[in-house]
């Protein structure tokens, strides 16, 4: 239950924003509309929009493309399925809205649902409760005569034999109606959205009109009657059977709550009835719901069906685990933790310097989001995923202060940090930080991974970050294995992005070691050597090809022999750099220099043929971003 009092507080604390239209820009650049949607209000996707006058004739009807559409609904028309056919309260489809539904289709099982629609609309505009516009729809839906209309404005189209609605366009020669461009079965399926005209006046859209939103809400609290005690809120409230779904996606039949099986063991054997096991009032349900689907269509990451989901209880907007934290306060932190300054210059801090900046780095995130020291704010994690069409799960829930979710955010990001590359539109940009998961999986499992990869990934790290755990061996071999084939990618950045995750999962796996970026000339472990001796090798080679050679070096070329072989493979590469040190001359000296700093580093003993850990890679990249460090100033100097 903790799960839903989360949502539920989050939506008390949101109540302002209630009925207020919001957006967000999906990967195809098309526009997402959503809202924190009022309590007894759902969304379906609509098909027709009608447009009817004020004194309830029809002024216009066309078909949409397929719209999100906030509507009233009841407890039983929210859980409809099969052959219940049980009617929303304005907008709904054609069976229910169209009282000539049955002679346009001749299915006459569907007839007594007209009158059920007709009867629930009429009860609200008599009540107390019932609004002008509402009550102009219902004057011309009564009236019967809505599929006629539309298929005389030739919005749905009849077979001309027996005047039935067509259940497919047949037509080879004319253009295909637009309905049947929008609807994926038959047109009996298109759901009717209604709106209000009044000439020379602008009204709100019906679908979006607060003023009826709570005029519904009055009027559907009138027809809750059965109170009980609410396990969520500790209250005596009106109690529900019945849970929406719909919380993923205006298609989604997934529920996080339902007891519907009482005739199976769900329940059956350790309680009487599905209250005994959990007894949910339906403003808790409402607005812990309502909530939810708010949250998930505003900022969660949904991957193949499964949501990963952080919000805060007062403010939503909280740094993700999922994502980096490439931001100027945590880069100038994180940079000066791994030995360089903004600079790219090495600079040596002190622990209690490094506190002191941490705690700064936490406040900074807080006045980001609109956090004060003051404030009793939490942190929630949610990940939900459907095992089967009707069911929702919850797979991981944590909630935790903002300063422990923050000091552990901050604690991965900084323990498995590195100088890290992305693309930013067609430009490559190098930044300090640990990769988000999303890069993880890519650099694991290859550029494009399956959406199932990538989930599994996202599920396996999320503990590492919040509970501790260590990251997955597979994960961090598989990223090792790929940063040491460079041949075997197209583009060489994205063999740089792949060698500079790797080098982040290994920093995360030996983090006692306390690895940084800068070079450490003083480690003499063997693997970090190797990997020295490598970048050596490759920055020799380059160097001699010049900047017109685009071919990959020896040392790449046998990079993943090399870890597993590294001595013999070692004398190869030794060989056949002979020619290149020829051809570079008294420059060779510093090279040959270094070879022999590294050599004397080693024990002889291991000295051997024994297989690399991670660690060479991370000894590869320090020394050849040091060796070309200083290249760049040795030919700022001359250019000075």
């Amino acid at each position: 239950m903790s799960y839903l009092r989360a949502l539920y507080s989050t939506y008390e604390h949101n109540e302002d924003k209630v009925g207020e239209l919001a957006s967000n820009q999906l990967k195809d650049g098309r526009i997402m509309e959503y809202m924190l949607l009022p309590i007894s209000h759902t969304t379906q996707t609509a098909h027709i929009e009608v447009t009817v006058n004020i004194d309830g004739t029809l002024f216009d009807a066309e078909v949409i493309n397929k719209i999100s559409t906030i509507l009233p609904f009841t407890e039983e028309s929210g859980s409809r399925s099969g052959k219940n056919y049980v009617p929303h309260v304005l907008q709904d489809k054609l069976m229910y809205v169209a009282g000539d539904y049955v002679a346009f289709t001749n299915d006459k099982e569907k007839e007594e649902s007209f009158k059920k629609y007709i009867e629930q609309l009429k009860e609200w505009c008599d009540s107390p409760y019932g609004h002008p516009h509402v009550k102009a729809i219902y004057d011309y839906v009564k009236k019967g005569t809505l599929i006629k209309d539309l298929v005389d404005r030739k919005i749905l189209h009849v077979d001309e034999g027996n005047g039935y609605l067509l259940s497919k366009w047949n037509g080879k020669s004319e253009e295909k109606p637009s309905i049947f461009s929008v609807i994926a079965g038959e047109q009996v399926s298109a759901l009717v959205r209604f709106n209000i005209h009044i000439p020379g006046k602008l009204t709100k859209k019906i679908w979006r009109d607060k003023e009826i939103f709570e005029s519904y809400i009055n009027f559907y609290n009138t027809k809750l009657k059965e109170e009980d005690i609410c396990y969520v809120s500790g209250e005596s409230s009106p109690i529900i059977i019945r849970h929406p779904n719909k919380l993923r996606n205006s298609g989604d039949k997934a529920k996080l709550i339902s007891a519907n099986d009482s005739s199976g063991f769900t329940y059956r054997g350790r309680f009487n009835d599905s209250f005994e096991a959990a007894n949910i009032s339906y403003d808790v349900s409402q607005k812990a719901h309502n909530a939810l689907k708010w949250l998930i269509e505003r900022q969660g990451k949904t991957i193949d069906g499964r949501v990963f989901l952080i919000w805060g209880s007062k403010n939503p907007d909280m740094p993700s685990v999922t994502e980096d934290l490439n931001n100027e306060i945590f880069n100038e932190y994180n940079s000066l933790l791994m030995g360089f300054n903004d600079d790219g210059e090495k600079k040596v801090s002190t622990k209690e310097t490094l506190a002191s900046q941490f705690r700064e780095i936490l406040n900074g995130i807080k006045r980001a989001v609109n956090v004060s020291d003051n404030d009793e704010e939490k942190i929630y994690i949610l990940t939900l995923d459907a095992a089967t069409p009707g069911r929702l799960a919850v797979l991981y829930y944590r909630d935790y202060q903002i300063d422990d979710y923050l000091e552990k955010l901050m604690d991965w990001h900084l323990t498995a940090s590195w100088c890290q590359v992305y693309k930013k539109d067609t430009q490559w940009v190098e930044y300090y930080g640990s990769p988000s998961f999303l890069t993880i999986a890519r650099a694991a499992y290859g550029p494009r991974p399956n959406e199932k990869v990538v989930k599994g990934v996202m599920e396996r790290l999320l503990p590492c970050v919040l509970d501790g755990r260590k990251v997955p061996l597979d994960i961090i071999r598989n990223s090792i294995i790929r940063a040491s084939n460079p041949q075997f990618f197209e583009n060489s950045w994205e063999w740089e992005q792949a060698l500079t995750v790797a080098c982040s999962l290994v920093r995360k796996q030996y983090e006692e070691e306390d690895f940084r970026v800068a070079l450490s000339k003083e480690n003499t472990d063997r693997d970090y050597l190797f990997g020295r001796l490598l970048a050596v090798a490759d920055v020799l080679e380059r160097s001699a090809m010049g900047k017109d050679e685009k071919r990959a070096t020896n040392a790449l070329r046998y990079m993943n022999i090399f870890q597993s072989n590294p001595l013999r493979t070692w004398t190869t590469i030794d060989k056949n750099l002979h020619p290149y040190k020829v051809k570079l001359g008294f420059g060779v000296n510093r090279y040959i220099e270094l070879f022999q700093e590294i050599h004397d580093k080693f024990d002889d003993e291991k000295f051997s043929n024994k297989p690399l850990s991670g660690k060479f890679l991370l000894g590869y990249y320090s020394q050849r971003k040091d060796l070309y460090t200083k290249k760049e100033e040795v030919i700022k100097e001359e250019n000075e």
